[in-house]
């Protein structure tokens, strides 16, 4: 639970740290494109999609379950299924510069999805090391 509770909170100042620069940059540089999806709802999605995958794998992995890297490349396909539906109103023309917003959605996703690797990577070494 130990583990759990720190790589959430790295997590969450990750996120943080990443939603102003982002923020920053569309609001110096690029304020005047139109966007489908505004920049909080992006995040909010895959903050979430993020605790979600985290703390299955954590969990499952603690109580003893033994394929933790299937379980965490399951549920990253799920996440990108979810992703997709996410970004369906884009695919159906419901956007003015759907690019601008698939890159909005990707910067996010990416960076995320490395700090899951990473985190559980670490989580899971450590356990092999016990």
């Amino acid at each position: 639970m130990r583990a759990l509770i720190n790589s959430l909170l790295k997590f969450l100042a990750l996120a943080v740290v990443l939603f102003g620069v982002h923020w920053y940059v569309i609001y110096q540089f690029f304020l005047d494109l139109p966007t489908y999806f505004s920049l909080p709802v992006i995040y909010i999605f895959n903050v979430l999609m993020v605790i979600v995958v985290l703390s299955i794998v954590i969990l499952k992995v603690s109580k003893g379950y033994k394929t933790g890297y299937k379980l965490f490349m399951i549920l990253t396909l799920v996440k990108m299924l979810l992703a997709i539906v996410f970004l369906l109103p884009l695919f159906f023309g419901k956007a003015v510069n759907p690019k601008v917003d698939v890159i909005n959605f990707f910067i996010p996703y990416f960076f995320f999805l490395a700090f899951e690797i990473w985190t559980l990577n670490v989580f899971f070494q450590k356990l092999e090391s016990k």
